[in-house]
C-alpha cells in the first residue's frame, strides 16, 4: 500500500492509533487481562481475523439499522485489512471502528438531548473501555456483534426498512395536487389522481363507475381507512392535512423508519415490568404490569406548536378535583385578549384572578387596565376552580420534569373522537384515568374505584399514593411494525424524524 504522509487515510490512523492508545492505557490501569490489553485484537491469530472478519461483515451492513457503513471508515477499514498492512494501523482502524459501531448500534448514533430542546430522556451511554473488553472476552464475537442492537419490535422495523427500500425501486409516484377540500359526492378532476394515489399506497381501489371524476362512496370508504391508518379525522374528506400525508414520499417514509429505529435505541434495552408508555405519534398510552399490559387508553397530546415533550420520569399518584393554574405563556397568548374583550368572561367558567404568584389575593377584573398588559409578561396568576368545566378535568396524575407538563383528565372528552389528538398546549390528557388507577392499584391498599368516584362528586381534593412508583416513558414513535415487518406511519406531525435523521449524518 503506497499511501503518502498527508493522506486522509494516514491522518485519520493517527488519530486513532491515539485514541487506541489510550483506552489500551486505561485498560492496563484497570487490570485488564484481555488480548486487547496487549494492544493485539484484530490481527496476529485466527481468532483475531476471525473477529476482524465479523466486524468487516457488520459495519458493510449496518445500513440494516439505518446506519451509513461509511461513517465508519469502511473504505479505510478494508484498505487496512489487505495482506500487507500495517498490523498497527489495523489495529487501531478497526478498534476505532468498532467502537464507533458498537455504541452507535446499541445506545443511538446520536445524544438524543441534543436534537431538540424538546427531547429529555435518560439515554444509556456505551462505555467504550469495556466495549473493547467485551469484544476481546467474546467466545463467539459474531454473536455478540449480533446481540447490541435493542430487541422487542426494533428487528420488525429493520424488516420494514428493509421493505421499503425495495419498494423504492419499483413503486411510482404521483402527487396529489392541492385545492379546496374534495368532499364525498362532488366531481372533480383529482379523483383519477387520488385513485392512482390511493393505488400506489398499495389500498385496493374500486374502479371509477360511469362518471370518472365522481368522488362515490366506495372511494370514500378507501380514504376513510386510509386516515384511519395514519391518525387523521375519519371524515372522508380529502383536506390539507390528508393531501400531506398523501403526498410524503418513500424517501420520506424510510427516513421515518431509520429516525424510530434510532429513537428506540436511545431507550433502556428493558423498560422494565411495570412502567407506563406514552406514545404522542400515535395518541396512545399503555400501562404495563408485570410484563403483561394491565391497561390502554387513548390520549390528547400537544400542537405542533406545543409539541408534547420526550421524557422518563415516575409516576407515584395522583390528585382529584384539581385546581388549573393557567401558565403565564397560556394566560398572556390565549386569555388576555378575552379579558381584553370582556372582563368577566373567564368568570362563568370558574376562573379566579390573582393580583401574584405569591399571594391569594384575589382581584376584580373589572378592576385592571387589560389594555395595557404585555402577554409576554402577563403579571397576574390565573386559577380555575375544580368543577365539570376544568381544563384538568376530575382527575390529575403530577410528576417531575422541566417543562411543566402533566398527565390528566379532560372536561373536553369529545376530542377523543378525532383521529389527529394533538390539541393540548403539551400535557398529556388521559380518555379513561378512573380505569388506568383502578388497574394501577389492583386492589391494593384498600383501593376503591367508587371512593374515589364519591370524592370526586363531593368536591375532595383527595391525593393517592401508588402502591409502587411506576416509571413513565413518553416518547414519539411514528412507525411501528408487525412481526413481519408490515409498517403502520403515522405522520411527523412535530417535524422531530427529520431532525433525527440529520442529526445522524453529521460527523
Amino acid at each position: 500500500m503506497d499511501e503518502s504522509a498527508g493522506s486522509p487515510y494516514t491522518s485519520g490512523v493517527i488519530r486513532i492509533n491515539f485514541f487506541a492508545a489510550f483506552l489500551a492505557l486505561a485498560l492496563s490501569f484497570s487490570g485488564a487481562s484481555s488480548s486487547y490489553a496487549s494492544g493485539v485484537l484484530w490481527t496476529g491469530s485466527s481468532l483475531a481475523t476471525a473477529r476482524a472478519e465479523a466486524l468487516l461483515k457488520a459495519l458493510r451492513s449496518a445500513g440494516d439499522h439505518g446506519l451509513d457503513p461509511a461513517w465508519y471508515n469502511l473504505a479505510d477499514v478494508e484498505r487496512a485489512m489487505a495482506p500487507g498492512a500495517d498490523s498497527s494501523a489495523a489495529e487501531a482502524m478497526l478498534s476505532a471502528a468498532f467502537v464507533a459501531y458498537a455504541s452507535d448500534v446499541s445506545t443511538g448514533r446520536v445524544r438524543a438531548n441534543r436534537v431538540d430542546k424538546e427531547i429529555d430522556i435518560i439515554q444509556r451511554k456505551a462505555d467504550k473501555a469495556e466495549l473493547l473488553q467485551a469484544a476481546a472476552d467474546a467466545p463467539d464475537f459474531a454473536a455478540y456483534l449480533a446481540s447490541l442492537p435493542p430487541k422487542g419490535d426494533y428487528p420488525a422495523l429493520q424488516k420494514a426498512l428493509a421493505a421499503w427500500r425495495e419498494k423504492k425501486t419499483r413503486t411510482t409516484y404521483t402527487a396529489m395536487p392541492d385545492g379546496s377540500a374534495l368532499k364525498p359526492g362532488m366531481i372533480d378532476a383529482r379523483v383519477p389522481v387520488l385513485r392512482k394515489r390511493l393505488t400506489e399506497l398499495d389500498f385496493t381501489v374500486p374502479p371509477a363507475g360511469a362518471v370518472a371524476d365522481l368522488y362515490d362512496e366506495p372511494l370514500v370508504g378507501v380514504v376513510k381507512s386510509y386516515q384511519e391508518m395514519k391518525g387523521l379525522t375519519v371524515d372522508g374528506v380529502i383536506g390539507a392535512k390528508t393531501v400531506r400525508s398523501l403526498n410524503t414520499t418513500i424517501d420520506e417514509r424510510i427516513e421515518q423508519i431509520v429516525a424510530n429505529l434510532e429513537r428506540r435505541r436511545w431507550l433502556p434495552e428493558d423498560l422494565g415490568s411495570r412502567f407506563v408508555y406514552v406514545n404522542t405519534g400515535d395518541y396512545s398510552m399503555v400501562f404495563v404490569n408485570e410484563g403483561k399490559i394491565a391497561f390502554q387508553s387513548q390520549v390528547i397530546v400537544g400542537t405542533p406548536k406545543d409539541p408534547t415533550p420526550e421524557i422518563q420520569s415516575t409516576m407515584r399518584g395522583f390528585q382529584t378535583n384539581p385546581y388549573w393554574t393557567v401558565p403565564p405563556s397560556i394566560a398572556g397568548e390565549e386569555y388576555l385578549p378575552i379579558l381584553r374583550r370582556d372582563p368577566n368572561a373567564l368568570s362563568g367558567s370558574g376562573f379566579k384572578i390573582f393580583a401574584s404568584w405569591s399571594h391569594d389575593d384575589e382581584i376584580d377584573p373589572n378592576t385592571i387596565d387589560w389594555s395595557s398588559i404585555h402577554p409576554k409578561a402577563f403579571p397576574y396568576r390565573i386559577r380555575q376552580d375544580s368543577g365539570a368545566s376544568n381544563a384538568l378535568g376530575y382527575i390529575f396524575f403530577p410528576f417531575n420534569n422541566k417543562y411543566g407538563i402533566y398527565m390528566h383528565d379532560t372536561a373536553s372528552r369529545w376530542l377523543f373522537t378525532e383521529g389527529s389528538r394533538n390539541f393540548s398546549h403539551g400535557c398529556i390528557r388521559l380518555q379513561n384515568p378512573l380505569d388506568f388507577v383502578e388497574k394501577v392499584f389492583n386492589g391494593k391498599n384498600g383501593f376503591s374505584k367508587d371512593r374515589v368516584q364519591q370524592a370526586i362528586k363531593d368536591g375532595q381534593q383527595a391525593h393517592y399514593t401508588f402502591p409502587e412508583p411506576i416509571t413513565l416513558y413518553v416518547t414519539y414513535r411514528t412507525v411501528s411494525a408487525n412481526a413481519d415487518g408490515v409498517p403502520t406511519f403515522r405522520d411527523d406531525v412535530y417535524g422531530r424524524d427529520r431532525r433525527v435523521v440529520r442529526a445522524m449524518a453529521k460527523p
